[in-house]
């Protein structure tokens, strides 16, 4: 028996975040449905060693394959979801809700003469309305508190509440003021049944409005020197916006709506699609494609919408999208035509279907994510990019080995440079470099220091295959080795960067060096070539834009099929150097701003990190002035004062 299962999951590929996890079979059935507050930890629990699994478990790992999974933001939104896709799919390995229990709900006995709000397993109770179901009973109870707050309505048991009516005394409820059922005396039925309304009205629509209402209310109350009342408005506004904080995958009753939650890079697109209906999500597609050169996100919207409808499928009144394309109205039409009624296209910025669109793009960014991944560890794939790149660029054999470069500055200063390295199309970290630039004149120059040192190691075609001739380029510590030291990996610095092996550096000849830019650039990276004397190392740029790649001595560029493999493997080497410089620079910005400050006599570690959590930013601490910093706790008008002149002049000395 195999120890697992052919299509498990990396475990970088699944997210930490909540969500729910569906198994399918062969034909796309779903088997089982589940919910996470973890995904990564929850689904990896399946792919442990058969022999060690529950045998219905095992049965149902087995059976199917594939797993999928979708990102939310809650456990209360992920019980939401897994219980409208037990209802939809019946999956046969979920067992009566997954756990053979029954799950808490919030209901009101409207057919009660003074109906009350109750948290209840028990379906069915004739004439209530429900509202659920609920992770825990904590859950409904907490919400439940929130609402009496804004509606206190009538929370006591029937046989409570027909004793205070006979007696004539409040229950315990009404008589702490939580309760304004008849039985307290300060309501009649009547008005008791239209604050029950106002409070069943409220669940369904869920109206952000009241949040509104009730700031306008306290202020006016204020504003009267009614602090009493104003205070009990301050608590309904924070029990208002506290629940709402509570959900954003189930929205009001009557909402039928479409989410596309998007995102791409210049080569692919990743869609998340969330089908509303009667205000929860009835379906969830997700599906990747290639994108066009220079497509814009409206652009991108306009393809994906258009390819979302058509023959069986019809859009709902309203479709919530990232961004609305030129031709909205248009787009409109073509929707209302198809749909048979009128169709509204919109970009939701704020509320819960904006709220519902952040998780449809958290969706997708993970699909885009998942998708590079895959297609970079496919080994078919990754053969046809290196044999596709040799042929492209004239190579006499594949490119086993690719450096790329990229230089990061904060306009103009604090100039470093990243080396990024690739074997057999896959990276390897642990040989990854980084290089402090301390002068030069632009991006150009930068490259031409950067390859110069670089190429300092391979003296000769017959330099660098193994580790004495790069050790001993090393051990002579010439001027340009000696500012090499720059690039000694910091594994500490950048949590993606594993412990380096004990070869010594830049042990291997690279087939193929690459520069981020254009023209201008690799002609700084051929001229540092030149003068190394190197030889048998083929060299390239490739140009963000437009994605084209460019070769020495040439005026034009080649240009490689946007959804070649090749082409995918030069972005993900470029993002990958340009990503490493970046996080480099800001490193080194921290560390440069850390070192200045600590200088200053009478400011220790505390108060430096102070000063950078105060400010948030560097920048922004160099800009302000010395009343701003003596804000700071702990640090006076004369500190604040030291702190200024000491910024000042380090400026003016990194200016000279």
């Amino acid at each position: 028996m195999a120890n697992t299962v052919p299509y498990r999951p990396r475990p970088g590929e699944i997210p930490t975040d909540p969500g729910v996890y569906r198994f399918r079979d062969a034909d796309r059935r779903v088997l089982y449905v589940g919910k996470a507050m973890n995904l990564r930890a929850r689904v990896s629990n399946y792919f442990a060693p058969l022999h060690t699994l529950h045998e219905r478990t095992r049965r149902m790992v087995t059976t199917a394959a594939s797993v999928e999974w979708t990102v939310v933001g809650n456990d209360i939104e992920a019980l939401q979801l897994e219980y409208t896709w037990i209802k939809e799919f019946d999956p046969p390995f979920n067992v009566k809700y997954r756990d053979d229990k029954s799950y808490p709900y919030l209901a009101v006995t409207l057919a009660d003469e003074a109906p009350r709000a109750i948290v209840t397993r028990r379906r069915g109770i004739p004439g209530a309305r429900y509202f659920g179901p609920y992770p825990k009973v904590w859950a409904v109870n907490e919400t439940l508190d929130l609402l009496l707050k804004l509606f206190p309505i009538r929370t006591c048991k029937d046989s409570d509440y027909k004793r205070a009516i006979q007696t004539g005394k409040p229950c315990f409820a009404g008589q702490i003021g939580r309760c304004f059922g008849p039985c307290s005396g300060r309501v009649t039925i009547a008005e008791h049944r239209a604050n029950v309304d106002r409070f069943v009205a409220f669940m369904q629509n869920q109206d952000r409005r009241i949040i509104t209402d009730l700031t306008q209310q306290m202020r006016a109350a204020a504003a009267v020197q009614d602090y009493e009342t104003a205070a009990r408005r301050r608590d309904e506004l924070q029990a208002a916006e506290s629940f709402f904080e509570k959900s954003a995958v189930v929205l009001r009753d009557h909402v039928d709506v479409d989410v596309f939650g998007i995102d791409h890079d210049e080569l692919a697109a990743a869609v998340h699609l969330f089908i509303v209906r009667g205000g929860r999500v009835r379906g969830v597609r997700s599906w990747t494609v290639d994108t066009e050169l220079d497509m814009s996100l409206g652009d991108l919207v306009d393809s994906v919408v258009q390819n979302a409808y058509g023959d069986d499928i019809r859009p709902p009144v309203e479709v919530v999208v990232p961004a609305l394309p030129d031709d909205a109205e248009a787009l409109e039409g073509w929707l209302a035509a198809l749909g048979g009624r009128k169709v509204r296209l919109r970009a939701a910025r704020r509320g819960d279907k904006a709220a519902l669109l952040e998780t449809a793009t958290q969706n997708a960014r993970q699909t885009l994510m998942l998708y590079k991944t895959r297609r970079s560890a496919d080994f078919t794939a990754r053969s046809r990019a290196l044999e596709d790149i040799q042929e492209a660029l004239g190579m006499a054999d594949a490119p086993l080995r690719i450096e790329c470069f990229d230089v990061s500055h904060l306009s103009g200063t604090n100039v470093v440079a990243s080396m990024v390295v690739f074997e057999d199309g896959l990276p390897r970290k642990d040989e990854y470099r980084r290089f402090t630039i301390p002068s030069t004149t632009d991006d150009t120059d930068s490259i031409h220091q950067v390859l110069t040192r670089r190429l300092a190691y391979l003296a000769s075609p017959e330099d660098g295959e193994g580790e004495t001739d790069a050790a001993g380029a090393d051990s002579t510590r010439s001027d340009t080795a000696a500012r090499a030291a720059d690039a000694v990996p910091d594994p500490a610095a950048d949590g993606e960067v594993v412990t380096p092996s004990r070869r010594a550096k830049f042990a291997y000849r690279p087939n193929l060096l690459v520069v981020d830019g254009g023209q201008p650039q690799v002609a700084a990276a051929a001229r540092a070539l030149r003068e190394s004397g190197v030889e048998g190392v083929y060299l390239c740029g490739i140009a963000k834009r437009l994605e084209e790649i460019w070769t020495p001595e040439s005026d034009f560029p080649v240009i490689l099929p946007r959804n070649s493999d090749a082409l995918f493997l030069f972005q993900r080497v470029r993002d990958e150097a340009h990503r490493f410089a970046i996080t480099h620079q800001r490193q080194r910005r921290r560390r440069d701003i850390t070192t200045v400050l600590s200088e200053v006599p009478g400011l220790g570690p505390a108060r430096v990190k102070a000063l950078l959590k105060h400010f948030g930013s560097v920048a922004r601490l160099r800009d302000a002035d010395e009343s701003a910093i003596a804000e700071v706790p702990g640090i006076g008008p004369g500190l604040a004062s030291a702190v200024r002149s000491h910024l000042e002049g380090s400026r003016r000395s990194a200016a000279d």
